[in-house]
């Protein structure tokens, strides 16, 4: 077992871990934005969670890492394979953690494809870029915002689809890129523009923890922790494996999580009341909301799964002045969420009165 510091071993930030735990059981919510001063576990959090995940099954020979039992979203090459062997071998591999230089390129994140070998020999050559590396693995982005924003723009977008196509001359490839993406960043160093802030589907703001007793456990855990790696993650190995099964299953579970329309007028009476542009934030939010329901071992969205998708998927999307302060408060948040209640209550009724009515007029006219 790498000697990597323990996911569960990290003090306070739950909020930080509920979120990158609910995007590691649907990758498809569209990933977290870490916003935080230096030194307060954001990189050592990521690192964390890859490792404790559980092995996945691979394609034999893939470089992408295919997963055998989704032949529909196959690579070109798998593809292709397949049909020429009508089978293909299967293996199995830990989660892959892609670090993301600042200073990458459209190519290197991509990938390419070799134009000249396809003009002088009619081969399609493809040289693999960093999605190919993430792909069913977690692509962690330090300082995304400090990336080149058309860069962020690609990650973003593959994040979102779940697949990376690269075209040149005519020539085409694809791959699956399905990966849990986790950008991190520190605000004192700029901002990212508004337009991919919002493409984040959630934002978790950290700080420093004040208080003094943990903060004296974060030193003596580190201080044990670099004595003897090992060991220390021996110790902790108990609580990483009970994780590392509770996502197991709640990635199983949660396609069978349901949720009612009174859930979607609840989060659209929310999202509606904080004046949030787009659709995007309700749909972030079901998609959460479905995810916590999964991991907490309900097959049922309630209004509690629907509070930890909008504290994930607001602050960082609601309008504010200069000099505002930029965190949604608890009490703010329960406010509204009673009034979407209430609104979503008053609009059943009169749904429910109309239908009456309706039901009146149908039986005069017979």
């Amino acid at each position: 077992m790498p000697a990597v510091y323990p996911f569960t071993a990290i003090v306070g930030q739950d909020r930080m871990k509920r979120a990158l735990i609910l995007n590691a059981i649907n990758p498809q919510i569209g990933g977290v934005l870490i916003r935080g001063e230096r030194g307060t576990a954001k990189s050592t959090t990521a690192r964390g969670l890859a490792a404790l995940l559980p092995e996945l099954e691979v394609v034999e020979g893939c470089k992408f890492g295919c997963d055998p039992n989704q032949p529909m979203f196959y690579c070109t090459e798998c593809t292709e394979r397949l049909e020429r062997e009508g089978t293909l071998p299967v293996t199995t591999r830990r989660i892959r953690f892609v670090d993301l230089p600042v200073s990458a390129t459209e190519d290197r994140v991509v990938g390419t494809l070799d134009i000249e070998k396809a003009i002088k020999k009619g081969e399609r050559h493809f040289e693999p870029g960093v999605l190919a590396a993430a792909n069913r693995g977690l692509l962690y982005v330090d300082e995304v915002n400090l990336l080149d924003d058309h860069v962020v723009d690609l990650l973003l977008d593959s994040a979102a689809m779940g697949v990376n196509v690269v075209e040149r001359e005519g020539i085409s490839f694809q791959h699956p890129a399905n990966f849990i993406l986790v950008g991190t960043m520190n605000p004192e160093e700029g901002d990212l523009r508004p337009q991919l802030l919002d493409r984040f589907a959630h934002a978790v703001d950290i700080e420093g923890i004040s208080d003094a007793v943990q903060r004296v456990e974060i030193v003596r855990r580190r201080l044990d922790y670099e004595r003897d790696p090992e060991s220390f993650y021996a110790a902790w190995a108990d609580d990483e494996h009970r994780v590392s099964e509770e996502i197991e299953r709640a990635r199983v579970r949660l396609a069978m999580v349901t949720y009612a329309n009174r859930d979607i007028f609840l989060i659209a009476h929310l999202t509606a009341s904080f004046k949030v542009d787009g659709h995007r934030a309700d749909i972030v939010i079901l998609k959460t909301a479905q995810a916590n329901a999964a991991y907490e071992g309900r097959l049922q969205v309630n209004e509690h799964d629907i509070m930890v998708g909008a504290e994930l998927a607001l602050p960082h999307r609601l309008k504010r002045q200069p000099f505002q302060d930029a965190s949604l408060q608890p009490q703010q948040l329960q406010q509204r969420m009673e009034q979407a209640q209430e609104q979503t209550e008053t609009m059943e009724m009169q749904l429910g009165q109309a239908g009456a009515a309706g039901d009146v007029k149908k039986k005069k006219v017979s």
